[in-house]
């Protein structure tokens, strides 16, 4: 079914692409690649634009932080304040390690529009900038980094959620032309751990069975555990991201829950611990 979930999409772009080279026989048809092993993207990760791009599903498309900030409406507000976050004077030199520190930029960024901390954007605008920047997509970020900073004047939540959604996606533009996938990837992995370990903080902090249900998403770290697990030897044997798969992995098994059962205390402070886990192997940055 997931294999399925994957090919039709790309043979119907295949089949449009043959179409459009009647007129050229010899024209070469390349369909979209996936990192091999990959479950198929939990669907409400996944933004509406993706399915109706050029590439359909493919090897770039990753899970969307405002979708994963979506799927945690209920928990809102987030306790912003318990889990505050230094960004680093000098940035990392490592291109994966920028992807994932972008991630989390990103994802603070939904997490201060959600508190209402708006003074807090300018800077965070500006880093946004220098990271993209470092990455070779800084030309497509600056726009939205001008709108951030109009949006936050205005206070005009939604218009700042709308231009931290677009940072991700065209950063990830940027990356599909210079055939980087596993940098798409790991933006994404980072906002989701910056988001899991408020979230599950938040849970910790005040639960209740529902509230639990929100965070307790295996096939997110399943899905993520895969993807891991196909990025470039360079970055997978890296050993923070040998014990990431490892904790993703127990994750997902500690978040399955039982039909009839509901998530209790002490399994959401072990979620909480492993979020935080991944927090620090995450944010290790390659050695020099």
């Amino acid at each position: 079914m997931s294999t399925l979930r994957f090919l039709l999409p790309a043979l119907f772009a295949a089949s449009m692409a043959l179409v459009t080279a009647e007129e050229e026989p010899d024209a070469a048809i390349e369909q979209p690649a996936l990192p091999p092993g990959a479950p198929p993207i939990p669907a409400d990760l996944l933004e509406d634009d993706h399915v109706r791009e050029e590439l359909a599903i493919n090897e770039f498309t990753a899970p969307s932080i405002a979708k994963i900030f979506d799927s945690l409406k209920s928990l809102a507000p987030l306790p912003l304040a318990d889990y505050p976050r230094e960004i680093p004077e000098r940035m990392p030199l490592d291109r994966a390690d920028l992807a994932v520190e972008l991630g989390f930029l990103i994802a603070d960024g939904f997490l201060v529009v959600q508190v209402g901390e708006l003074g807090k954007v300018e800077e965070l605008a500006g880093q946004l900038t220098r990271y993209a920047k470092s990455l070779g997509a800084g030309d497509r970020v600056n726009r939205h980094a001008a709108s951030l900073l109009e949006s936050a004047k205005k206070g005009d939540v939604e218009q700042l959620k709308k231009e931290l959604a677009a940072t991700q996606k065209d950063v990830e533009l940027e990356l599909v032309t210079l055939r980087d996938a596993d940098l798409a990837h790991l933006i994404s992995i980072g906002g989701w751990i910056r988001a899991l370990e408020v979230a599950s903080g938040a849970v910790n902090k005040q639960f209740s069975p529902e509230r639990a249900r929100q965070i307790m998403r295996e096939d997110i770290a399943d899905y993520y555990s895969a993807i891991i697990g196909s990025l470039e030897p360079r970055i997978a044997e890296r050993q923070n991201y040998i014990d990431m798969q490892t904790v993703l992995s127990g994750m997902r098994i500690e978040m399955l829950i039982e039909e009839g059962e509901d998530p209790s205390p002490e399994e959401i402070a072990e979620i909480h611990q492993q979020a935080k886990n991944l927090v620090e192997l995450s944010l290790m940055r390659a050695q020099p």
